[in-house]
């Protein structure tokens, strides 16, 4: 018997760079948020959510992000 197709979710990957200097890259954003007339906004507020939920269960605050690109970009 045949499945059912999964439906696919397609990810942007963005470089983050944060005030101390350091960066992350291959952040994953669901392509969804992304487009129309915000651009690439929501995967700040999105990656910012990402940071919260990873600090939580660190223990360690989360750093302020000074730019974000997507990558691959010059």
């Amino acid at each position: 018997m045949a499945r059912k197709p999964t439906m696919r979710t397609e990810f942007v990957l963005f470089d983050i760079v944060y005030e101390d200097g350091s960066q992350r890259s291959n952040r994953k954003v669901d392509a969804s948020l992304l487009g129309g007339l915000d651009g690439d906004e929501p995967a700040l507020t999105s990656i910012m959510d990402q940071d919260r939920a990873i600090s939580e269960k660190s223990g360690v605050p989360p750093l302020k992000i000074t730019s974000i690109k997507r990558s691959g970009k010059k």
